[in-house]
């Protein structure tokens, strides 16, 4: 099993936006693929963002819906200028 950590700074006058579309995301993508999802902020730096998904069974079917649901929620437009979504994959071990 894979587990995915996705970090990004967002702008800090959309974050109420931005939280929104990210809690939106994760249900979308639990009801989509069975997993379920988990959204960090950063202690002492609020706008560093950290999703996190666990015990990803099916990594093509989870990236694709993934990748679907950033675009369908806009979430790349409302990252701080310059900022990117990074996205790193761990095997469960």
């Amino acid at each position: 099993m894979l587990a995915y950590y996705i970090y990004y700074r967002v702008e800090p006058t959309r974050a109420a936006v931005a939280e929104t579309r990210v809690r939106e995301l994760q249900t979308a993508l639990d009801c989509r693929t069975g997993v379920a999802g988990r959204l960090l902020k950063k202690r002492d730096e609020p706008h560093l963002w950290m999703e996190v998904y666990e015990e990803v069974e099916d990594p093509v079917r989870f990236e694709e819906a993934l990748a679907q649901l950033v675009e369908e929620k806009g979430l790349r437009t409302l990252l701080a200028p310059g900022a990117e979504r990074r996205v790193e994959c761990f095997v469960m071990g």
